[in-house]
């Protein structure tokens, strides 16, 4: 399988890495793109030194002939590389979220629905093993319904220029705390209205830092269930924090990450905890959960659609705290 890569940052690295870890599962990167050809020459040189290197996207779309591409764009450079994949018939790994207006996500589902194309959007932490797990039980009726979530996402770097610019990220919700928003919808359901306050507290006089840097968000879901995701850039230095817990009638799941939690089961006696702890690479599941679907026909676990449904709602809790009152869905 022929996989192309546009954008040659450090999340491309990451998606690299993956791929030349399945090469004897038949997967090659056969070509990369970035506006800067030394930066992609150097990152050819580290990942796939015999690929073809193209400074434009549509170049790389149209040329490569390509079975697959990674998508790995900051949000503010998305512009129509998706509906040109599909009408290549290239299906699709892209990065979330995957646009900063709900009108271009959409038109992007529409394009690779019609194309008949696979895709599928980085939310790896659906593809943890303890997430995994308490889908299964969910499944089989041993969790009851879902009542409440509890999460946090904490960091403390300057991160890109880009990044702390709210226009071209969407701000510390859209661009990095939407993991929790998924896993809060893949465990709860539809969402009805959310509230949310945002502020930039810390980093006010940060030249070029527009994006919040504190926010706390509560989303209600058509069971009649809540969510509550907390999010800071300013926490802990050199530390990525990303837990939540889960309440649900039978269980109560602590989550350390997607990969490590505990579940304490409250309709037994003696409520025993069952314990989670696995060094599954995520984006590895992830890419494999991707290729079986291209080869079989099947779904992924997170197509484009899914994508554009969670960014309408961080986009909602954006508009909530700049307008300081619940949206409803």
């Amino acid at each position: 399988m022929r996989i192309g890569i546009m954008g040659t940052g450090d999340v491309a690295g990451r998606h690299a890495a993956v791929i030349n870890s399945l090469k004897d599962e038949g997967v090659e990167i056969v070509a990369l793109s970035n506006r800067t050809e030394e930066k992609a020459r150097a990152f050819a040189a580290k990942y796939a030194p015999e690929a073809a290197i193209y400074t434009d996207n549509r170049a790389l779309l149209d040329e490569a002939q390509l079975d697959l591409v990674v998508i790995a764009l900051p949000p503010f450079a998305h512009t129509d590389e998706v509906e040109r994949a599909a009408a290549n018939g290239i299906h699709i790994l892209m990065e979330k979220p995957i646009a900063l207006a709900a009108e271009q996500a959409w038109r992007m589902v529409g394009a690779v629905e019609r194309a008949g194309i696979k895709t599928q959007v980085g939310f790896q932490f659906r593809f943890g093993e303890a997430v995994e797990a308490f889908k299964a039980l969910q499944a089989e009726g041993k969790t009851g319904g879902v009542a409440l979530f509890n999460g946090r996402y904490f960091c403390n770097a300057l991160h890109a220029s880009w990044w702390r610019d709210r226009d071209k990220s969407g701000g510390q919700v859209i661009e990095q705390a939407i993991h929790l928003f998924d896993l809060m919808r893949y465990f709860m359901g539809q969402p009805v209205a959310v509230y949310s306050r945002q502020a930039n507290l810390f980093h006010n006089g940060v030249p070029g830092y527009t994006s919040e840097d504190t926010s706390a968000t509560t989303v209600t879901f058509a069971n009649g269930g809540m969510g509550v995701i907390t999010a800071t850039n300013n926490a802990v230095p050199g530390k990525w924090i990303g837990d939540y817990r889960v309440v649900a009638e039978k269980l109560t799941a602590d989550f350390a990450s997607a990969n490590m939690a505990a579940f304490t089961h409250t309709d037994q006696p003696d409520t025993p905890v069952t314990k989670i702890d696995s060094l599954r690479d995520m984006r590895v599941a992830m890419l494999r959960d991707l290729l079986t679907a291209i080869q079989s026909g099947g779904q992924t676990r997170t197509p484009l659609r899914d994508g554009a449904t969670i960014l309408e709602l961080v986009l909602a809790a954006r508009r909530s705290a700049e307008e300081r009152r619940e949206v409803a869905l």
